[in-house]
This record gives structure tokens, C-alpha cells and sequence, in this order.
């Protein structure tokens, strides 16, 4: 023990003798951390030590930059590179078994032969069914490198015995652009879910393909699009801008200012363009929605966005962990910065915004948004409409959330499973009779109709699930339920668009997005009339 107080002491004496000028801040992280490791009294893992180092320093600057650990960042990287090795199936777990809803087209398990309604109960020596094993899990399970062997036994409706797949493992694409239909003869709907390495080719596409079936007028749905790269976002935004637009600008006192202008006109100049935005639009989302609104290219319809502005470098380590540091900060073509205020270090305010906007009457009524100091007002590149900063993107048409149809039942029921998981069993025992009576997605969502046996299916199965059956709240309800319901059945047949092109017109963002779009007047009144 003396010998250990004597080591610290010297150690005190030769910190205290040394220049302050050379006694750095990371000389001092460096020495805190050397005597911990020689001195501490128990066994440490220095590894964890100099990681809650890192988080803790980071908790100390914005809220955006960040640390993960190897696996934090596959989880991260994966959805925004576009693609993971697997099986290639989309999954349910219905009472504790994995039940196949659709094997991705030219997929491993397609190619194999695992079609919907399958239950996969093991996966090489690893039992899935009646283990209550998480969704996590069961993909660790599943996914593998390229051309490894996932052994599967299968049981499948009609026959006695399990049947064995050995799937070849490959990879499989996660797509961005999830949804793309035409709403009519001339306008085009697009929904963007994040901004991954191939998501303005992927877009690229569906215009093309829209284009063929006639669109001339486009709606571009960001709701809920929490950002991923930038670099597709300014390329999507090319699409509509005029060569020499402004995209966006990033300012740092380190790194200077860098501008984004687009190099020669884009492929979609003279349709209208109305896009869908709300409080969970973040990052990237708001750099489109903003490019696309100071260039008075077109009308942004929703609720103010996220207020993402920082900009993050990754910094990859050795061993596959990463640290995400903001090292700018965005701003639109007419000036305004897209981030909202933060303190610094002050996490849980940053995080409690969402709440206090709904407390503050900002989701709900409009008037609570439409008082601005004179400092927070900017002009738009084109007509000099006055548009305002403060964080996020300020929509051209505020649209309020809509409660009239939410409930105590509608939330129970959607949070326990319950329509999820009757739909999944409902489709599985109707599966050939549906595809029969409606043989294409149009006459499907012409024609098919929920019946109160349906329904009464539900409740029923939410009952089971313990969501307790209130009249009231129930008939409240039923309009969305019922389209859900419908949407759900439709999506598991045919496609992943059927269920928003039967479910959307229930969200206002969306039916005022289309009134706009479909009146000219409408629409120029947003672009051509100041309201200073």
C-alpha cells in the first residue's frame, strides 16, 4: 500500500512540476486513463473504460454527435448501404412462430421455393417457433454471408410432414423508395422512407416508370424520412432545379462554407411538385423539402419539420465502432439554418421537443406557428416570398393532426398486435379464394369490401389479446380500422403500394396534398401570393 501512495504522489509531484503549457487536455485524458489502468483496485476492462470516455465527452457537445459500438454501427450503415446478406423474406411472428408474408422477388427464398403463408420453425440447428425469441434475434438468425447454407425446416398448410429448404444465403435489397403509384391520369405519388446510397437511382426509376403511365404533376412524400445521406438528397433535388439553383450550404468556422449548385437543368422543371412533410422529417428530408421551397420550385404541405441541421462526419475505428462528429451546420439557399436550438449538453430538453409542440397547440392549430420575430424572416431565390427560420422547414400549408378518429381502442388494439396478427391469419386462410374473386390490385381495391364478419373477426381477436371492446370508442374508429384492415389484406396479395394507396387517403397531409395538386389555382396561390 505505501509503495502504491508513494507511486501517486510521484506521480502528482511530476504533473504539478510540468509547464502547464505542455499539460494539454489530452496529455491529461492520457494520464487519467494510465493511472486508472495501473492503480484502480479492481480488475478493469480497459477497453469499456476509454469508450464511456468517448460517450461522455460527446454528451458534452451537440446532440447529434455520437458513438457506436461495432454493432450499433451495422445496425446504422446497413439500411442506408442498401443491402444485407440473407434469406430474403419478409416476416410476422404470429403466436410465437415465424410466418412468411412474402419472399422477396428473385430472392434466396423465392428461388427455393418458400412461398407466403410458410412457417419457418428452425434455421440450421437454431429452433425459431415457441422459443419467444425477438425479431433481432431471429434476423441474427437467419442473415449470414454470401453463400452460406441456411437449412430450413418449413412447415407449410396441407402438409402432414415439415419440409427442409437449403437456401443459399445472398444479398438482398433494402429499398428507399417503398412506394410509388399513380393517384390519377396525370399526378404521381412517390414516398421516400430514408436516403440511402441508391435512393435517387431508385427514384430516378419510379419517375420514369410514373412518367410512361402518364404523370405530369408529382407529390413527394418525406413524412417520416429521418434523413441518412446527403449526397442523394442533392441529387434528387438536380431532378427539379434549373442549372445554377442553390441546393443547400454548409458553413463551419473550421471548415468554411460549401455550396451546393446544381450543373444543368433537371429532367422535371414544369410539373407541379408538392411535398409531404412533417415534425419527423429530419435531416436530409429538410434539405430536398428546403431546396425545393426557396427555389419556388414547390409547394411544401404538412407540419414544421424535424430541425436537423448539424452536419456529422463519421469516424470509423479500428474495430468496426464509429464516431459520428457534427462538423457544420446546414443551411437553405435563402439562408435560413435548419437546425432547431440545443444547449449544449442538455440532452433531455433536446429530446422533450416533440412533446412540448404538442403541448404548445404546434401539431394541432395552426395560429400557434404564425408568430415570428423579423429575424427569423427570409425570401425565397425566385418570387421573394418570405419564408422563416428558427429550425426545421416551415411548410406553405400548415395541416393539423387529425384525433377524430383516434381512440383508447384504436391505439390498444394497433399497439398489442391484434390487427396485424388477425389480417396475417385472415389472409392465410383466404389467400386463393381472394386472388380468385379479385385477380388484380385495381379490382381489389375497387371492389373488396370489409364485412361485419371481418370485423367482428377482429374484435374478437382483440379480445383474445385482452383490448378491452368499448362501442363507442370501437365506432369512432371503424373508418380506419376498416381501411387498415383492408389495406393490410391487399398489401400481403399485392403489392407494398396497396396499402397506402388505400390507407392514405385517410392521412389530411395527404388528401390536402392532393387538393392542391389537383387545382392550378390552388397551388400558384401558395407560390404567387406574398403574405408578408
Amino acid at each position: 500500500m505505501k509503495k502504491i501512495l508513494t507511486a501517486i504522489a510521484l506521480t502528482a509531484l511530476s504533473l504539478t512540476g510540468m509547464s502547464q503549457i505542455h499539460f494539454t487536455p489530452d496529455r491529461k485524458l492520457n494520464y487519467a486513463e494510465r493511472i486508472i489502468e495501473s492503480y484502480y483496485v479492481d480488475e478493469i476492462d480497459t477497453a469499456k473504460v476509454v469508450t464511456e470516455a468517448i460517450v461522455a465527452m460527446l454528451k458534452t457537445l451537440d446532440p447529434h454527435s455520437t458513438y457506436s459500438s461495432p454493432e450499433e454501427t451495422r445496425e446504422l450503415t446497413e439500411p442506408l448501404d442498401g443491402n444485407f446478406s440473407g434469406i430474403g423474406i419478409r416476416f410476422q411472428m404470429i403466436n410465437d412462430t415465424l410466418y412468411v408474408i412474402e419472399s422477396v422477388a428473385g430472392g434466396p427464398c423465392e428461388r427455393a421455393g418458400i412461398v407466403p403463408g410458410d412457417r419457418i420453425v428452425a434455421c440450421n440447428d437454431t429452433v425459431i417457433s415457441g422459443v419467444k425469441m425477438k425479431n433481432n434475434a431471429i434476423m441474427k438468425v437467419l442473415r449470414g454471408p454470401k453463400g452460406s447454407i441456411a437449412a430450413l425446416q418449413v412447415v407449410r398448410k396441407g402438409s402432414q410432414q415439415p419440409l427442409e429448404f437449403r437456401v443459399e444465403r445472398d444479398n438482398i435489397p433494402i429499398f428507399s423508395v417503398e412506394t410509388s403509384y399513380m393517384i390519377n391520369d396525370s399526378v404521381g405519388y412517390i414516398n421516400i422512407s430514408r436516403f440511402a446510397e441508391a435512393t435517387a437511382d431508385e427514384f430516378k426509376d419510379a419517375m420514369t416508370t410514373l412518367r410512361k403511365k402518364g404523370m405530369r404533376h408529382l407529390i413527394l412524400d418525406l413524412t417520416d424520412n429521418g434523413g441518412g445521406y446527403m449526397r442523394p438528397a442533392t441529387d434528387i433535388s438536380d431532378i427539379f432545379l434549373r442549372k445554377g439553383d442553390m441546393v443547400v450550404y454548409t458553413e463551419s468556422p473550421k471548415n468554411g462554407v460549401s455550396e451546393y449548385i446544381t450543373q444543368k437543368n433537371g429532367s422535371f422543371l414544369e410539373g407541379r411538385v408538392v411535398v409531404m412533410v412533417n415534425q419527423y422529417s429530419a435531416s436530409a428530408s429538410e434539405i430536398l423539402s428546403g431546396a425545393i421551397q426557396d427555389n419556388d420550385r414547390g409547394v411544401i404541405v404538412g407540419r414544421r419539420t424535424f430541425g436537423k441541421g448539424l452536419v456529422q462526419r463519421p469516424f470509423p475505428f479500428p474495430d468496426g465502432s464509429m464516431m459520428r462528429l457534427t462538423v457544420s451546420r446546414y443551411h437553405t439557399p435563402s439562408g435560413r439554418c435548419i437546425q432547431k436550438p440545443y444547449a449544449d449538453g442538455d440532452d433531455e430538453s433536446y429530446q422533450l421537443d416533440m412533446l412540448n409542440r404538442f403541448n404548445s397547440g404546434e401539431l394541432t392549430n395552426a395560429d400557434s406557428i404564425h408568430h415570428f420575430a423579423d429575424s427569423l424572416k427570409y425570401y425565397t431565390k425566385k418570387l421573394n416570398r418570405p419564408v422563416y427560420g428558427g429550425g426545421g422547414i416551415m411548410p406553405d400549408r400548415f395541416v393539423a393532426i387529425d384525433t377524430t378518429m383516434f381512440s383508447p381502442y384504436y391505439r390498444d388494439i394497433i399497439a398489442k398486435g391484434s390487427i396485424n396478427n388477425f389480417c396475417v391469419n385472415y389472409v392465410d386462410a383466404h389467400r386463393d379464394e381472394i386472388k380468385r374473386q379479385y385477380p388484380t390490385e385495381e379490382v381489389f381495391i375497387e371492389k373488396f369490401k370489409i364485412s361485419p364478419e371481418i370485423m367482428q373477426g377482429l374484435i374478437d381477436r382483440g379480445t383474445e389479446d385482452k383490448v378491452t371492446y368499448k362501442e363507442e370508442e370501437f365506432r369512432r374508429s371503424e373508418p380506419i380500422l376498416s381501411a387498415i384492415l383492408k389495406g393490410l389484406i391487399g398489401r400481403d396479395i399485392y403489392e407494398q403500394s396497396t396499402y397506402s394507396r388505400i390507407v392514405a387517403p385517410f392521412d389530411p397531409i395527404f388528401s390536402t396534398a392532393v387538393d392542391i395538386i389537383n387545382s392550378p389555382e390552388r397551388y400558384n396561390s401558395y407560390l404567387y401570393t406574398k403574405q408578408d
